[in-house]
């Protein structure tokens, strides 16, 4: 039993535009389909993250109060790498130290991570 296949010569004008749109219209539709899951899956992650961060405040709100800090830390500059805990050194000699030790280690100063310093005395040696 010989099978009725039509090959692509075989086609006319009409069939094959009507074929290339139908393939356009496939390809559009599953575009669409994989947008509306992915818009779908969005809302569904903001919502979890909503009620996360609402449970987090809930429990932030019940839970006894710290005591106040001493006094309030200063916001961090940009490109910052926290505090330096300096010990018998002033802002100046401490800032020139951290600015030496970038230049010689040829790295900027917001890669570097100072500690602390400290100035040793003749009589620490």
């Amino acid at each position: 039993m010989p099978l009725n296949v039509m090959s692509a010569s075989d086609m006319g004008i009409g069939e094959a535009g009507l074929t290339a749109i139908f393939g356009y219209v496939v390809v559009f539709v599953g575009l669409l389909l994989l947008m509306i899951v992915l818009y779908i899956m969005g809302a569904v992650f903001k919502s979890k993250a909503k009620k996360a961060e609402a449970l987090k405040a809930a429990e932030q709100a019940a839970a006894p109060a710290e005591a106040p800090a001493a006094e309030p830390e200063k916001p961090l500059a940009p490109g910052s790498a926290g505090h330096v805990k300096r010990f018998d050194v002033p802002d100046k000699e401490a800032a020139m130290i951290m600015a030496i030790v970038a230049d010689q280690l040829k790295k900027p100063l917001n890669e570097l991570h100072f500690v602390s310093i400290k100035e040793v005395k003749e009589d620490e040696v």
